[in-house]
């Protein structure tokens, strides 16, 4: 095993994907895939700052999660050699190894400028580490690791300085990488020594049920940024506010969009994480070196990181369905339908006007919108649950420093004697439909030698041309429970923010 780089520079959720061109006639349909939003050019300068930063020293690049984004793209190849189902021409092609390579095809073509800064990157002697995420799993493919090498020119037989991890990364020996999905019920590969399942003669990535949903949802709806949670979690008075103003005009059948694309995500999600795993208990041994060799770790690391997870959410159809707003739905539908049952049988035996259908309906509907407004979704928990594992993630890998992303928040705490980071996104992430506000911290993660044998952490915030660091703040495990509940309602926006009272 050669020997690592002193210098470890980590970014996260770059959601590289494919552009769409604009439609005149809905202007705000899937803005943020526009190609002028494209990160390219960024990315090219801020491999030069790396350089400098480092000194020309001998670095790594972590990619960490969800660089490409393959849940994003909506085409389909007009002349595939492939089957291609109704439902994946509506909301994109399944998991399956040949259209996964079709996507990060599509993918990679859209992007030559920053592929060739990642060629001159590992030209220069560099090294490139890609973790895979929630939105990239399809990367388990061993064709579309082997497309992604070609396009940097290397090979799978010979990668050159390049590596693709499961889901997580060693660096330095000091430092753990991981995307965090693994902690979060909604996202998280619910196998990643196993990630394929099969069904019908046929092979794919399992996806998680928030993959699938937000899949089925965003490629529908393209009226919601999928990188900002508040482009679709939202409580009903937004709802309302949001239909009047953008979607009447443009899409008035939504609410028939949504509902639909919602039980198709319920069915497809549940179907997805039932399956078995497809696993080969003699290839097992090999699988769990492979994964170690790749992160720099041991196979104990591998087996404590891989039981060190949450339980998926699928399994919990009730919890899954509340999260797409189906229990509220059919909770409507079995009020207009007992109120229509109460006004047809009081009609027969009284003669009541079937205008009483309206009154039983306006009387029922308060608990309904009671229940609706109480629901919290349980989305932002996997804060939560990040807070409570870093030490313990910590302890397994024997390393002082945990760097993570998937959540969008940029942050750097000191729990302890263990340092954590999150490196926030370099998505297309706008707050508002028009993509006139930017939303989010671009932020990366940059460890380098210090004084004696260490090294130190530092998360920086890159404005495009430059870099400004950002100090950590010290957490006391008594507060997390605040720190969550300020994450949650969404007034946690900058790492100095996040504990400041």
């Amino acid at each position: 095993m050669s020997t690592p780089p002193r210098h470890t520079f980590v970014l996260s959720d770059v959601h590289v994907a494919d552009g769409e061109p604009a439609d005149a006639a809905r202007p705000y349909w899937r803005r943020y895939k526009a190609p002028e939003h494209f990160i390219d050019d960024s990315f090219l300068r801020f491999l030069d700052h790396a350089r400098g930063l480092a000194g020309g020293a001998r670095s790594e690049l972590v990619l960490n999660g969800d660089f490409v984004d393959f849940d994003c793209v909506l085409a389909v190849p007009d002349d595939a050699d492939f089957p291609v189902s109704w439902l994946e021409r509506a909301r994109g092609l399944a998991a399956e190894e040949q259209k996964s390579v079709w996507k990060l095809a599509r993918i990679l073509d859209a992007h030559p400028a920053l592929l060739q800064g990642l060629r001159d990157w590992l030209d220069e002697g560099h090294e490139l580490v890609y973790i895979m995420g929630n939105h990239d799993l399809e990367m388990h493919w061993p064709a579309a690791q082997a497309l992604f090498l070609d396009a940097l020119d290397r090979s799978p037989d010979f990668p050159g300085g390049v590596r693709f991890c499961a889901w997580f990364y060693v660096a330095g020996g000091d430092t753990l990488i991981t995307h965090g999905n693994q902690l979060d019920p909604y996202c998280l590969c619910h196998d990643p020594l196993h990630p394929f399942v099969g069904s019908d003669g046929s092979t794919r990535v399992r996806l998680p049920f928030g993959d699938i949903a937000g899949k089925y949802l965003s490629n529908g709806i393209g009226f919601f940024n999928p990188h900002v949670e508040s482009t679709f979690v939202k409580s009903l008075p937004e709802w309302v506010v949001f239909f009047y103003r953008h979607v009447l005009r443009q899409q008035p059948f939504i609410l028939w969009t949504w509902l639909w694309s919602s039980i198709a995500a319920l069915m497809v999600g549940l179907g997805e994480g039932f399956r078995p795993a497809i696993r080969d208990p003699l290839s097992l041994v090999e699988r769990v070196e492979h994964v170690a060799r790749q992160s720099r770790s041991k196979p104990s690391v591998v087996h404590a990181l891989h039981a060190v997870r949450v339980h998926p959410a699928v399994f919990r159809p009730l919890k899954v369905a509340r999260e797409l707003w189906l229990d509220r739905a059919f909770l409507l539908a079995g009020v207009a339908f007992l109120s229509f049952q109460a006004t047809s049988t009081l009609h027969l035996f009284a003669g009541i006007s079937p205008w009483w259908f309206i009154a039983f309906l306006a009387l029922s509907l308060p608990p309904v919108l009671f229940y609706a407004a109480r629901v919290d979704s349980d989305v932002t928990e996997v804060d939560r649950n990040i807070q409570r594992k870093v030490s313990l993630l910590a302890r397994i890998a024997g390393v002082d420093k945990v760097a993570m992303g998937h959540t969008h928040r940029a942050m750097h705490q000191l729990h302890d004697d263990i340092e954590y980071v999150n490196t926030g996104d370099w998505a297309p992430a706008f707050s508002d439909m028009a993509c006139t506000q930017p939303a989010g911290t671009r932020g990366f993660a940059w460890m380098r030698p210090s004084e004696g044998t260490g090294r130190k952490l530092e998360l920086r915030e890159w404005d495009g041309e430059g870099s400004e660091r950002l100090e950590p703040v010290e957490v006391q495990q008594s507060r997390l429970g605040k720190l969550a509940d300020r994450l949650r309602i969404g007034k946690a926006k900058r790492p100095a923010e996040v504990i400041g009272v």
